[in-house]
């Protein structure tokens, strides 16, 4: 499971022979400096670049490329360096842009040589700046640990290496810009997508010339890898993941090469007014895009006025008891009969504080209010409610969208705003729909059985919508359900034919699945790490599977609990997706065996619960899960179209 880090996010690293992936879109300089205990560059001895391409532990790329692969040993470098950090910078030459505003997002992947992704950083925020530091490992309680750093230089490679203590730090810089010179004109840029127009442009300007190895040549779409995006040719479209003979991707959909176009322009706000909500105000290639990075932008929005709020109020109420206990411990006032009058004043300060703060807090919230007015009716299927007219109009789409809801998260200072929790797609972990109480005793829970059945009917709606937003033949459901006791939640997969299989019941039944579903995971990651998509058996069904499976651990033996631990850990890199319905308790007999299986997995409740906390600002938000509207059957006519189009795509 990769980390997405955020600039100054942390996390450890299980290992330390470590692949360094870089991603601009655009050719850059890649560097990797070692530093001592107070973070300082004693010499150019202790910076491994392209014209010095190897340190001990360290290795980089001896030219300027859109794509680097670094290696790291962090226990072969010297016991001094305390700190290895990644430069990125804009090489120099005819072409070449200047300021990495100019350019796409540099993306920065860390990992086990031929191993899975540990962790992430997309290099966002950047304008003037032509040099930036992306990353850092450093030492830690033994361990080491790797940093998202993000921080730019105006002035280029020689303000970032002198920002870390080196001597000649200019000259070091005008050697390594020297050192990749003669490669320019050999680097092969970005390709575009091959759409008619493009191709004409691209006709047209070998006509006239070579625009030079930095030119920009468009934006990439599609993905294959990991390491960046690959152009998708409309005219000749390649047979879709999972089908025979075709390339078996189960890698993140949509990572871009570069920067998007700007985001459709706001009308203006009328003097003293805010601005007028629009749906889409957000960058991003399409709608979708834009609609996913404008919910992310309400949520950090709401995420940090409220912050700033709390801030405010908890600055007041500790100033006020500091003043109290000043007019208290001061024996003048006391005697003079003042006491009681600064008493009143300093609760007047507070009052006028908290006032002012609460002011503020409510214009935002409003705001806020407004945009989500505008944006939750333009939400595609992907990302709407249940009761959204979207799903009168629902088609079967042609590719996979970027994310999915998940349900709605608020804050007790504004209940009734609900910004969507969105996931993106592929899952890159597992779900489990928590069928135990967890909300406060004070809160209303239905009883252990009704319980256990929201959660069912959670998970079946959750399973919906994946089948939903998939195109046909690109996701399969399957369900264990040991006693049969979710017979009337899965009434509607069941009913409709989007199950292939009925629902396995049974030691049998159980047990066949996870075997069936464990030698799929075996196949397809020895095809993926061989390059060998084509020797998978014909009859394998290569499509993304999602496993439904009902009130674990009731029915699962010590085998079968070992096979989901191992589904749930390599299932999402190959496409095999879990969605638990459990009660944590009810597992407690297996003691400590199962809590890396909860851990890997995202848990949700079929009930409002304020379980998920956010690092970053503190806050405990609460958690709506997706209600289907009642008296309506919402879920029916979708599935049925899903199973319309199975069956069309199987002629």
């Amino acid at each position: 499971m990769t980390a997405e880090l955020v600039r100054g996010q942390n996390h450890p690293l299980p290992h330390t022979r470590l692949d360094i992936g870089v991603s601009a879109g655009r050719p850059v300089v890649a560097a990797v400096t070692l530093s001592d205990e107070d973070g300082r560059v004693p010499g150019t001895e202790w910076v491994a670049h392209p014209a010095q391409p190897a340190l001990p532990g360290v290795e980089v790329s001896r030219q300027a490329t859109a794509d680097h692969l670094l290696a790291v040993d962090l226990n072969a470098v010297p016991a001094s360096v305390h700190r290895v950090t990644v430069l990125l910078a804009l090489p120099m030459g005819p072409g070449c842009p200047v300021r990495f505003g100019a350019v796409a997002a540099p993306f920065v992947s860390v990992g086990a040589p031929d191993g899975p992704e540990t962790a992430s950083y997309t290099v966002t925020g950047l304008d003037s700046e032509s040099a930036v530091v992306a990353m850092e490992f450093y030492r830690r309680q033994g361990g080491w640990k790797v940093r998202a750093v993000g921080q730019g230089y105006a002035g280029g490679l020689a303000a970032c290496l002198a920002d870390q203590g080196l001597d000649r730090a200019g000259e070091l810089a005008a050697v390594v810009h020297e050192a990749v010179a003669p490669g320019l004109s050999r680097t092969v840029g970005t390709p575009p997508p091959r759409t008619a127009e493009v191709r004409r442009n691209a006709a047209a300007a070998a006509t006239t010339g070579d625009p030079g190895p930095c030119a920009d040549h468009g934006p990439a779409l599609g993905t294959t890898s990991d390491t960046g995006p690959r152009p998708v040719d409309p005219a000749n479209p390649q047979p879709p993941a999972g089908t025979h003979g075709g390339p078996v991707d189960y890698t993140h959909p949509r990572r871009q090469s570069a920067a998007p176009p700007p985001p459709p322009a706001v009308p203006p706000a009328a003097p003293g007014r805010p601005p007028v909500p629009v749906a889409g105000d957000a960058t991003g290639w399409s709608m979708e895009e834009r609609l996913y990075n404008q919910v992310w932008g309400m949520f950090e929005d709401l995420a940090r006025t409220t912050a700033a709020y709390r801030s405010a109020v908890d600055f007041a109420d500790s100033r006020l008891d500091q003043e109290l206990d000043r007019a208290l411990s001061d024996p003048h006032s006391r005697i003079a009969g003042t006491a009681g009058g600064a008493r009143e004043a300093a609760r007047a300060r507070h009052g006028e504080l908290t006032g002012r703060a609460r002011e503020v807090l409510d214009r935002d919230l409003d705001q806020l209010t407004a945009e989500s007015e505008v944006v939750e009716p333009a939400l595609p299927p992907a990302f709407a409610r249940w009761d959204s007219p979207v799903w009168q109009s629902y088609r079967v789409p042609t590719e996979m969208p970027m994310a999915l809801r998940l349900g709605d998260l608020h804050l007790p200072e504004r209940p009734g705003l609900r910004i969507p929790m969105l996931v993106r797609l592929p899952l890159e972990r597992g779900l489990w729909v928590d069928s135990g109480r967890s909300a406060p005793e004070s809160a209303v829970v239905p009883d252990g059985t009704r319980l256990r059945a929201l959660a069912m009917d959670t998970a079946v709606a959750h399973a919906t919508r994946l089948l939903a937003v998939h195109p046909a033949g690109e996701f399969t459901v399957r369900v264990i359900d040991p006693a049969g006791a979710a017979a009337r939640s899965l009434t509607p997969l069941v009913r409709s034919g989007v199950l292939d299989e009925p629902p396995a019941a049974g030691a049998g039944g159980v047990s066949a699945v996870l075997a069936k579903l464990t030698q799929r995971v075996d196949l397809v990651q020895m095809a993926v790490r061989g390059g060998a998509a084509d020797a998978l058996p014909p009859d394998l069904d290569t499509a993304r599977q999602l496993l439904v499976v009902n009130d674990f651990p009731h029915g699962f033996d010590d085998r079968a609990v070992t096979q989901l631990r191992y589904l749930a850990d390599e299932g999402p890199a190959v496409g095999v997706h879990l969605l638990m319905v459990a009660d944590r308790e009810d597992a407690s007999a297996y003691g400590p065996v199962l809590d890396p299986l909860w851990r890997s997995l995202l848990r949700i409740t079929p009930v409002p619960d304020d379980h998920l906390a956010d690092p970053w600002v503190q806050h405990l938000w609460t958690y709506e899960p997706p209600a289907v509207p009642e008296g309506r059957d919402v879920l029916g006519p979708v599935l049925a179209r899903v199973a319309e189009a199975r069956r069309t795509w199987r002629r």
